[in-house]
């Protein structure tokens, strides 16, 4: 036994050595002797430090930090600084090193990195906790963002060695990992421009969420890969002589698939099977260019490209003259390629080829090897991002939550550009109002906003903005700012300074009342101390003196000198009264759980209910989601909230399963249908699901849309999975045109 472990223990030896000589290799011959006698030093820190440590999977523990700073240095381009704190990265956190120890023997900005590395590991855990501790943790790690983007980085590339290595760990713990990737984790390399990075967390994400989806289309790609090769080679053939005689140099043209998350996501969007999805690929064309001539030559290619092949006059996406906030710079054009199908065209140099699998780190990497270049506008376009990220952090009336979600959806959103009267560019989330342009373009602007027009047409203030608008902000001479005007602004820019605002009018508004009721309690010698504020505020139920100051300023205090006298003269304090729920009913409480259990969890007792959201059936793969007062909701793991539920309440998720598929109830559905308006056909759907299938309908709407096509939706009572799939297929079969499917699906 001991010879055998002997061997065990030179193999994992062997093996150790074997990797950590290639990420020296990775890293390159030039690297100076004293990195890599840094490197080293790290290397060996964390061998010992994670001796005798196993990862879920039984392999060494140490072969993790590695593998992230094998990622780092090998997908990312990143230097020693950032492998260095790649193999330290879970020190601090699940071994006896300390940060102390780190600085001592690395230096202040390794120890930083670490420290940033290890705040970042856990407040996904903990984000749901609303406290003020939490928030400014939370705050401390999104600010690395525009102190050091490393930390950021190697955060992603350990989440992407974890996502690969998912597979050893407990279907829960999965769901919860993979939801929060796809929540946070994918959004964020996508902003950082790592698109081989961000796509690859979204296929893996998908992989655990949803693996009946990720192995079906994983087998459609592979069975249409000749396909798709043989299409590739009869576009690109008769473009290639023109392109060569264009004086432009060519380094690559190459077919690129579509990610499997992406595909399912237009499969989604569009209700479309796969064969449908005709831009599975994309052609990329890489020129080699002078940074100077890139655009010019860029622009030399697409035309040769369309003369050749006619384009698709709505998609040109110049992404040259306004590069994305994460450095993505690009031509995009669709064209019409052989056999009527249309091509989406990628046209890139080198640099911006590489900035866009590796993302900023490439980008800084090329601003270093040219010492003195002027900003690009990739530069402003990132620093103009870095300045939202902050204004997003300073907010401090935001509870972790709130910060979790506005980061979410307004900073890792996708972006739009909309125009100034005078030709200047503002970058919006999509899904901006002119509100929101109003303050974009200066916080005064906004606040003081009475209209706007759009394109030249005068339209409301909260009207959403679409990419390309021209939009003219109409102004008053004074702040006009509402509380209605948060439901009408989606960046935090927006929401911070009329929280400011309305903030600032309340405390003037409050300092008024105070006024008011001096000179009330004065009027009858009486004095407006602290006690008697408390009395007067106890009396008309309001939580502080100062709300209670509000609403004497606001008029909404009605008191005589009977009434005052007789609540200052009392010695036992008035208790508020108390606030019934809408027309004076109780409280209700949650409802009882049903007395059988359907689902087993962690706990057969805790009550539960079937979420409404996304009305679960037996053989749906689900999980319990604990919440306050009314028990377990059961929820499906493809259901529209599991990402958000997943990703930022990981500690209320329980497992749940079906104890079978038959059961004496019956289950809610829902599912639409749509296409052409035959005679008969929605009697023929009602005669199959009434009569043939004897299923029960709730409910059923149906229109048309007088073009000769209809649409609608029916919620029927369901024994179980099999039981749905059976009837939408025999509703398919009613009309070679008609697509149905089920409802409340991601």
């Amino acid at each position: 036994m001991a010879l055998l472990e002997g061997e065990m223990y030179e193999a994992y030896r062997a093996e150790l050595l074997k990797q950590y000589r290639h990420l020296l290799r990775t890293l390159g011959k030039d690297l100076p002797k004293e990195k890599v006698k840094l490197i080293h030093s790290a290397f060996d820190l964390a061998a010992r430090a994670h001796e005798g440590t196993v990862r879920k999977s039984g392999e060494p523990y140490i072969f993790h930090p590695l593998a992230v700073a094998q990622i780092a240095a090998g997908e990312l381009g990143l230097g020693a600084t950032s492998v260095v704190a790649a193999l330290l990265h879970d020190t601090v956190e699940d071994t006896d090193i300390t940060l102390e120890d780190i600085e001592y023997r690395f230096g202040p900005k390794i120890a930083s990195i670490i420290n940033g590395l290890t705040k970042i590991s856990t407040v996904f855990d903990s984000v749901d906790r609303d406290t003020s501790s939490q928030a400014e943790n939370f705050k401390k790690v999104l600010l690395t963002l525009g102190e050091d983007l490393r930390v950021i980085l190697i955060k992603l590339c350990d989440r992407l060695h974890n996502m690969r290595t998912l597979g050893s760990v407990p279907d829960s713990t999965k769901l919860k990992i993979a939801s929060e990737t796809m929540y946070i984790y994918a959004p964020l390399a996508d902003r950082l421009g790592l698109n081989a990075v961000k796509l690859e967390l979204e296929d893996l994400a998908l992989k655990f969420t949803d693996p009946d989806t990720y192995r079906d289309i994983s087998r459609m790609l592979v069975e249409t890969k000749r396909v798709r090769q043989k299409y590739i080679r009869e576009f690109i053939e008769p473009l290639k002589e023109e392109l060569d005689g264009s004086g432009v140099h060519i380094v690559e043209i190459k077919g690129r698939p579509k990610s499997i998350y992406s595909i399912h996501r237009k499969m989604q969007r569009q209700q479309i099977p796969f064969e449908e999805v005709y831009d599975a690929f994309a052609i990329r064309i890489i020129i080699d260019s002078p940074i100077n001539l890139e655009k010019a030559d860029c622009w030399r290619v697409y035309a040769v490209v369309t003369d050749k092949y006619r384009s698709h006059d709505k998609r040109l996406r110049d992404w040259l003259s306004h590069p994305k906030s994460n450095g993505y710079s690009a031509l995009h054009t669709t064209v019409l390629g052989p056999k009527g199908r249309w091509v989406e065209v990628q046209i890139r140099s080198k640099r911006m080829d590489d900035v866009a699998e590796r993302g900023l780190a490439a980008h800084w990497r090329y601003k270093a090897d040219m010492p003195g270049q002027a900003n690009t506008p990739q530069d402003q376009a990132f620093e103009n991002w870095l300045n939202t990220v902050k204004e997003t952090l300073a907010n401090s009336d935001m509870s972790a939550l709130d910060l979790v979600s506005e980061f979410r959806n307004t900073i890792l959103g996708e972006e739009m550009y909309v125009f100034t009267p005078l030709g200047d560019v503002k970058t919006l989330p999509v899904g901006s109002s002119a509100l929101d342009f109003g303050f974009a373009i200066h916080s005064e602007i906004g606040l003081r906003t009475i209209g706007a027009k759009v394109n030249g047409k005068l339209v409301p203030i909260g009207q959403e903005l679409r990419n390309g608008d021209i939009v003219e902000i109409i102004t008053t001479s004074k702040n006009r700012a509402k509380y209605d005007w948060l439901n009408q602004v989606k960046t935090g820019r927006a929401k911070g300074k009329i929280r400011d605002f309305l903030k600032s009018e309340r405390n003037k508004l409050s300092i008024q009342g105070k006024e008011i009721m001096e000179r009330l309690l004065r009027k009858y010698s009486l004095e407006l101390h602290e006690a008697n504020a408390q009395k007067l505020t106890r009396h008309f139920g309001y939580p502080s003196s100062q709300e209670f100051f509000h609403a004497a300023a606001s008029g909404g205090i009605k008191i005589n000198k009977d009434l005052l006298f007789s609540i200052l003269n009392q010695r036992t304090p008035v208790e508020p009264t108390e606030i019934k729920g809408s027309e004076g009913a109780a409280p209700q409480t949650a409802k009882k759980a049903p007395k059988q259990q359907i689902v087993i969890g962690d706990d057969h007792d805790l009550p539960y209910a079937l979420a409404k959201c996304c009305h679960p059936l037996p053989g749906d793969s689900i999980f319990g989601f604990i919440t306050i007062g009314e028990g377990v909701k059961i929820h499906r793991t493809t259901c529209p909230n599991a990402t958000k539920l997943m990703s930022q309440y990981g500690y209320r998720i329980i497992p749940a399963k079906w104890k079978d598929e038959s059961y004496e109830r019956a289950f809610e559905a829902r599912i639409s249908v749509k296409g052409i308006d035959d005679v008969g056909i929605v009697s023929r759907m009602t005669d199959i699901i009434s009569k043939d299938l004897e299923v029960n309908m709730k409910s059923i709407h149906i229109e048309s849309d007088g073009q000769g096509s209809f649409s609608g939706k029916m919620e029927v009572l369901i024994n179980n999975l099999n039981h749905l799939t059976h009837l939408i297929e025999r509703l398919k079969e009613t009309h070679r045109y008609i697509e149905v499917k089920r409802l409340d699906e991601v």
